[in-house]
């Protein structure tokens, strides 16, 4: 940061003074019934906030409870968060696609007194997964219940008055991981961090109060919660929301972000559907020719939805750089970022900066240094406080000089720049003794628009190996025995290929194409869409014995005749 912050960079007083600067501007648009959409205004906003604050401080709950949010975005999410602030208490976001045993096991780590539940992947996932005695609050989106409604409540109190302050180091919110290795974790954060991320990404990309962005991945992910949330608040913008899969480009059209962040796998899709309506060879041919090339590129990010995007980011995980070439070459200003739970987003390349294949520079202020096997270590204000009723595990996960260990392997360039290897413990060992970092090469399948996700597995092999699991579209097309034909030779020619870029020991043996989907529900990917790699390990593990034997280099799971 090049100016000191100070306590009205904090979220609750960045929020005051946009209620009382700009009370008649409008926050939140929250769209309902296909089509229709409600709007509140900074003013309307804060008055809802404040009257919930009002009816959760009247429950008489001890400073710092916790109070659980379960919900797809939406305006209410924001405005609740914004509620259990001033009411001096602690949010605890939950992923809405969790199934009810995950949900419960959050609820009652937390000790979390009460809810606000919302739209859910599932149903029952609220009457199974939230314990008994949790008081539930039922926002507008999450249909017909017995439990209170939140304009109902609302109406019920007056709104709390004045400007309830939170202190820079108090305890803002719980966030659990994603749980790719075993049980979430509850990582904590204070307010200082939020407002840290939120003014050092506004230094760093000039950013105005009149950006426009559309909310759509999960609040309960670090992302989301600083690079949106917490940077809207600093900021004043615009949010908007999405109703939902069905009508997601509709409500990205109407938002005409300035702002986008992504993950590399709606990327890809957005990809797909593009080569879809028009053939990846037709369309490279037709952005070679001068007086087509520009109101084609124009064109095809007018119906993405991204025509007047000024910044776009992608994290969450490895971004195949001929995709970050691709959308940069339609005119998109898209680069790769880096963060984690435990230290929020530390890592962004400044404009005109954007090196493929780098996530950038750490923010200023955010100190980053290699450990042992190349481990990055990062020391910043946006740091957790620690995990949640572990302190010995927090004590693991920090130096004695307050560096967490990240767990990625990384290179750091001459001038800052960071690249990211792998993670330490996905990193397997072959039976001849060598190590293989997965992610590098799995971001070069998930380049080929057939693949939808990978995996790649091999140790105590002689080679790794690749599990794909097909996009819809070519597993439409496996289904007639020559497009399957087809299929499976461009695939041969991906594995050469990747092969031939690929130092000998991590040369793949094979790719099986294997039977999907890999899906939140059945348990193969984290809420945040990242391939719960000792799953797929376990399940795979005594047919990739067989198909190693087998010798083939593109093997499939089944057939469909």
């Amino acid at each position: 940061m090049k100016r000191p912050l100070t306590d009205d960079d904090l979220p609750l007083e960045r929020a005051y003074r946009w209620e009382r600067e700009r009370p008649d501007r409008i926050f939140l648009t929250q769209p309902y019934d296909h089509g229709k959409v409600r709007e509140w205004t900074w003013a309307e906003a804060m008055d809802e906030a404040r009257r919930m604050a009002a009816h959760l401080r009247a429950q008489h709950w001890e400073p710092g409870t916790r109070i659980a949010i379960l919900s797809r975005n939406c305006a209410w999410w924001v405005m609740a968060d914004l509620a259990v602030w001033m009411a001096g208490y602690v949010s605890v976001p939950i992923y809405p696609s969790l199934r009810a045993q995950s949900v419960r096991q959050i609820m009652e780590h937390s000790e979390a007194k009460a809810c606000f539940l919302g739209a859910t992947d599932e149903k029952e996932m609220a009457q199974e997964g939230i314990p008994p005695g949790v008081c539930v609050a039922r926002f507008p989106t999450a249909g017909m219940g017995e439990c209170p409604e939140w304009d109902d409540l609302i109406a019920s109190v007056a709104p709390i008055p004045g400007r309830p302050r939170r202190e820079p180091d108090d305890l803002a919110t719980i966030i659990y991981t994603s749980g790719t290795t075993g049980k979430p974790k509850g990582v904590m954060h204070r307010f200082l961090g939020f407002a840290f991320i939120a003014a050092s990404a506004a230094e760093l990309l000039g950013l105005s109060p009149d950006e426009r962005v559309l909310s759509y991945l999960p609040l309960a992910h670090i992302v989301e919660r600083g690079g949106v949330e917490a940077t809207a608040l600093h900021q004043g913008w615009h949010l908007f929301f999405s109703e939902g899969i069905e009508t997601f480009l509709e409500d990205l059209r109407r938002a005409r972000p300035t702002i986008f962040l992504s993950v590399p796998r709606l990327l890809l899709k957005f990809q797909q559907g593009v080569f879809h309506k028009i053939p990846k060879e037709r369309l490279e041919r037709l952005l070679r020719v001068p007086i087509v090339n520009r109101p084609l590129k124009r064109r095809i990010l007018n119906q993405l939805g991204l025509k007047t995007v000024l910044h776009a980011a992608c994290g969450a995980a490895p971004l195949p750089v001929d995709i970050l070439l691709w959308y940069r070459n339609l005119g998109l200003d898209l680069s790769e970022g880096y963060g984690m739970s435990e230290t929020n987003i530390t890592h962004l390349p400044a404009p005109g900066c954007v090196r493929p294949g780098y996530v950038g520079q750490p923010f200023a202020g955010v100190e980053q240094t290699t450990g042992a096997n190349n481990e990055l270590l990062i020391r910043s204000p946006m740091n957790m406080l620690g995990y949640y009723k572990d302190p010995q595990l927090t004590a693991e996960a920090f130096t004695a000089d307050g560096f967490f260990r990240t767990g990625d392997v990384v290179e750091i360039a001459p001038d800052g720049q960071l690249r990211i290897i792998g993670r330490v413990k996905e990193q397997f060992k072959t039976s001849k003794g060598k190590y293989v970092a997965p992610a590098p090469i799995e971001s070069r399948l998930a380049a080929n628009p057939a693949v939808e996700s990978c995996c790649l597995l091999g140790a105590g092999l002689s080679a790794p190996c690749a599990l794909i699991v097909l996009s819809p579209e070519a597993q439409k097309r496996s289904n007639e025995l020559k497009e399957r034909e087809k299929i499976e030779e461009s695939l041969r020619s991906l594995r050469e290929q990747v092969n031939s870029q690929l130092d000998p020991y991590e040369r793949l043996s094979f790719i099986a194409v294997v039977d999907g989907p890999w899906s939140i529900g059945n348990g193969f990917l984290t809420p945040t869409m990242k391939v719960k790699r000792s799953i797929l390990e376990s399940q795979y593990q005594p047919l990739i014995e067989q198909w190693d034997r087998e010798g083939k280099p593109v093997i499939w799971e089944s057939t469909p005749w």
